[in-house]
């Protein structure tokens, strides 16, 4: 099993951080696929931004780089952000941007590491939720294995491709 780390996002990943980042890659399908998707130039735009704020020492602490602990290679990425931050209710999310990674416990590993980065780092939380839709089995599962509990399900909420989503 590949070993992995959690780590910043550095201006010498930027260039393989665009390639897996494509419209055209397969995690898109499953990453919100009723969210209007970003464009080339939009990506582009991201990474110009990136670019310069890494080169003047601002980075986010709120995305993490999954990164192959051995080679470096980026596997992926984890995140948060506050749902409501009046309630300390906040929202984790990952993407394995390589399909080649799917399916091998990477994704149960990264998250839980992120989870516990941030419980680590945060006393104050009271509500740390994932939100995800009913056709991205993957995160279904690993939500219920990382023993996180289904507390909504709304129900033909959402439109991909033309159809109501469960």
């Amino acid at each position: 099993m590949t070993k992995i780390k959690l780590r910043p996002l550095t201006i010498t990943d930027l260039d393989v951080y665009y390639e897996l980042n494509k419209p055209s890659r397969k995690y898109h399908e499953f990453n919100g696929p009723y969210f209007e998707k970003q464009t080339k130039e939009e990506l582009i735009q991201e990474i110009d931004v990136l670019r310069t704020n890494i080169a003047n020492g601002i980075t986010r602490d709120s995305v993490f780089m999954i990164a192959d602990n051995d080679t470096d290679e980026l596997i992926g990425q984890v995140s948060w952000y506050w749902k409501s931050k009046e309630t300390k209710w906040m929202e984790v999310g990952i993407v394995i941007f390589n399909e080649d990674y799917w399916s091998k416990g990477i994704g149960f590993i990264a998250l839980k590491m992120w989870i516990n980065k941030i419980f680590d780092e945060r006393n104050d939380i009271v509500r740390l939720g994932l939100t995800t839709w009913s056709g991205n089995y993957g995160m279904i599962k690993l939500s219920e294995k990382l023993g996180l509990n289904l507390t909504m399900l709304a129900a033909q909420s959402t439109k991909s491709k033309g159809q109501k989503l469960l």
